[in-house]
């Protein structure tokens, strides 16, 4: 496209106008969204012009101030700037504001991440929310001075902690809020922070199993959400190869968002799973499986730099995160005109369908890859339809 070189970008920035568009071409984006964003790198360009700003005084809080300008005067924030100030900093034109010192409960923070990492072998996701839990409860027994009070980490603060924060969470989220609690308590114990370990002081939360048969997709539900995939698109045949590692699998979204070209071994039919606790294991792909999979890495699957197996259909079609493996599920939903699930839903239909098929409660376990045979009991439970074949009529007739 001609235009593609017609915008010029005067200024300071002017020496960076030319990478800055081939790398926006080397990523796979449209011609348009090149123009859009050399147009705003120009306009960061004037704007600093007009400053008096040189390369070596932009920083993130300039760049900022340009968001904040460029909104009050068009109405909305500049699209392509994400883009734009991730190739600047990696020319080394922008700066953050000032070196970020790290004080003492970043540092704590730090150490709790390194233990998690090296100690449990938590996934990213895990870590990274254990490690908002623990930010969030340190900030409670932190000075003015910015030190860590650890003599204020009693029982006391700890359930006061905890009950704090079921005021405004659900039952299950405490939950989690607990585990990622005690982990915290066990950290700052072994690593001599804490004479003694509190973990025990967290409170229970109490949950009431099996207050309500379970909301489970049905087969025809699931037949239609695999249906309103467009399997004559990109994203389409890529959806689809989703909900079927779910559906038939029983796959966790993080799962699926782990998967790796090289983790399907097309030769022996089988597929690898990095599962919880890092945990991998090898499972059978079924033939409509593969086929789904090999479908989409055949026709759906754009070039790009990244291992992972399923790809952002739009630039630069970097690896999909576990949120937007959910997503995918939720529009799915939306398409076939059903209410929205929970994806771990279809976790719980891949174990029900095992189950009618007559497999036994431990081998529904080994496919679900569970540790413990009272985890796999809470999958497959029998659901309201089921219930109907042996429900007895209403004596005298219906009311």
């Amino acid at each position: 496209m001609d235009r593609l070189w017609q915008v010029r970008v005067p200024g300071p920035l002017g020496p960076y106008a030319r990478g800055f568009r081939e790398d926006l071409l080397r990523q796979r984006y449209s011609s348009w969204t090149v123009i859009w964003d050399l147009t705003v790198m120009r306009r960061l360009s004037d704007w600093m012009t007009a400053h008096r700003l040189g390369l070596n005084e932009l920083t993130i809080t300039q760049v900022e101030r340009f968001v904040r300008a460029e909104r009050k005067a068009r109405g909305r924030r500049p699209r392509g700037m994400k883009q734009l100030v991730a190739y600047l900093r990696g020319q080394g034109v922008v700066a953050q504001s000032a070196p970020a010192a790290i004080d003492e409960l970043g540092k704590l923070l730090e150490d709790f991440t390194i233990f998690l990492v090296e100690e449990r072998g938590l996934a990213a996701g895990t870590i990274w929310y254990y490690g908002g839990i623990g930010k969030r409860f340190l900030k409670r027994v932190i000075t003015r001075a910015g030190k860590v009070e650890f003599g204020s980490v009693t029982a006391e603060a700890v359930r006061a902690f905890v009950i704090g924060e079921s005021t405004r969470r659900s039952v299950g989220s405490v939950k989690n809020v607990v585990t990622a609690l005690r982990a915290l308590l066990r950290f700052l114990h072994v690593r001599g922070y804490l004479a003694s370990g509190l973990a025990d002081a967290v409170p229970a939360i109490a949950k009431w199993h099996r207050q309500s048969l379970p909301v489970t997709p049905q087969d025809g539900e699931i037949a239609q959400m695999l249906a309103g995939c467009d399997r004559d698109t990109d994203a389409g045949r890529r959806d689809y190869a989703i909900l079927v590692l779910l559906t038939r699998l029983g796959l966790r979204i993080s799962e699926v968002a782990a998967l790796r070209l090289d983790d399907v071994d097309w030769r022996a039919g089988e597929i690898l799973i990095c599962g919880k606790g890092n945990h991998r294991d090898r499972l059978p792909l079924p033939t409509d499986v593969g086929a789904a999979i090999a479908d989409y890495c055949r026709w759906g699957r754009r070039e790009s730099g990244s291992r992972a197996l399923f790809l952002h259909a739009r630039a630069p079609y970097g690896a999909m995160a576990s949120c937007t493996i959910g997503s995918v599920v939720g529009r799915a939903c939306d398409r076939a005109r059903l209410a929205r699930i929970r994806p771990h839903r279809l976790r719980h239909a891949a174990a029900t369908a095992l189950r009618q098929a007559g497999a036994p409660l431990f081998e529904i376990g080994q496919v679900l890859r569970h540790a413990h045979p009272v985890t796999t009991a809470g999958y497959g439970s029998i659901n309201v339809l089921e219930l109907v074949v042996a429900a007895r009529s209403w004596p005298g007739g219906a009311q």
